[in-house]
């Protein structure tokens, strides 16, 4: 790495996380003013009105840094439409909630523009030495993909500083991967821009948290996690998409056990619960912020695993994931994430 390169970085990261770090107070008074406020309820943790509209702070923080070290192109004009449409609608939200179809179909459209607009999509595939080629279903497959990890932040952002924090570690990991192989495009420099308005906001958002993301925050957050991976995706080989996600990890086992659980329970997929994970381990009686830490670490350990993958050793990464992969199991089968063992439990008798 050369010094242009470093001192580079160093300027994306402390311009955006600076600017973000000023602006969040001016974000909670307009937040204030215009009542985009979280107010308390049996399945929130917090017990008083918290200011929302944090992914405003985010998302100018992600325009300022684009302005200083980015360059226009059609991918990045993509972006920046998709990225105004996420966050214009989870502002909406954070102000008067809308209703789930309503931000589902704004998602729908803002991934659309992504893959046909910016023509970033999983258009083939070598997986176990067969190549595969979507063909006409590169571009369903590559909005679902957008789709899921939009929903994926957003579905775990229910602690101070959780999808914040889990979003800084996927960008630090993208962007330590990033540099180490030499990759210096347009996700590279998103990577870093998003870091540091992330790290800003984390400052105000970690807990105690004086704001909170909000829908413009989370769903924002989602939206360029998928981004970069698919800007990551140059090669065809299916560990090139899956590295990104693996650094994902929790907010996607989440994501899925939170399907499972409600389709067992017969309620719709879109329906708010307090059976998340970070809600099991409030229940186990780990503290606000230890539960926090308990998931970063975690994260930090499938991010760690991936380094190792790309950088130094395939087999040992793939040890490490199943190591990992066991004891996420382990704790799934201790908690009542997926199945009420206590109402169960209360019928039997």
């Amino acid at each position: 790495m050369g010094e242009d390169t470093f001192t580079r970085i160093i300027l994306m990261i402390i311009t955006t996380f600076a600017f973000v770090a000023c602006i969040v107070p001016f974000i909670k008074k307009v937040a204030i003013h215009v009542g985009a406020l979280d107010v308390p309820n049996k399945r929130k943790v917090h017990s008083s009105p918290m200011p929302r509209l944090g992914g405003l702070a985010i998302f100018l923080g992600f325009l300022f840094g684009y302005m200083l070290f980015g360059e226009p192109s059609s991918t990045m004009n993509s972006i920046l439409i998709a990225s105004f449409i996420i966050v214009l609608i989870g502002t909406i939200d954070d102000i008067k909630p809308l209703k789930a179809s309503v931000k589902f179909i704004s998602q729908l459209a803002a991934a659309s523009i992504i893959a046909i607009y910016g023509k970033l999509l999983i258009q083939d595939i070598t997986v176990f030495g067969m190549y595969l080629d979507f063909g006409m279903f590169s571009y369903p497959l590559t909005i679902f993909f957008i789709v899921g990890c939009i929903n994926c932040i957003n579905l775990i952002d229910g602690l101070d500083g959780l999808a914040a924090g889990i979003s800084a570690i996927y960008f630090a990991t993208i962007g330590l991967i990033s540099l180490i192989m030499g990759k210096m495009g347009l996700d590279f420099v998103l990577t870093f821009i998003m870091l540091g308005s992330v790290l800003g906001f984390l400052v105000h958002n970690f807990h105690p948290a004086s704001i909170f993301a909000g829908d413009s925050g989370s769903l924002f957050m989602g939206l360029m996690i998928a981004v970069i991976a698919l800007l990551g995706f140059k090669s065809v080989t299916l560990t090139s998409l899956l590295i990104p996600l693996l650094i994902f990890a929790i907010p996607i086992i989440d994501t899925v056990l939170a399907i499972i659980r409600r389709l067992l329970k017969g309620e719709k997929v879109s329906k708010p619960d307090k059976s998340h994970l970070h809600h099991q381990l409030l229940n186990k009686n780990f503290s606000h912020k230890a539960t926090v830490l308990i998931i970063y670490g975690v994260d930090i350990l499938f991010a760690a695993a991936s380094v190792i993958y790309v950088l130094h050793s395939p087999k040992l990464g793939y040890i490490i994931y199943g190591i990992l992969t066991v004891l996420l199991l382990i704790l799934v089968t201790k908690t009542d994430i997926v199945i009420d063992k206590k109402n169960i439990k209360k019928k039997r008798k």
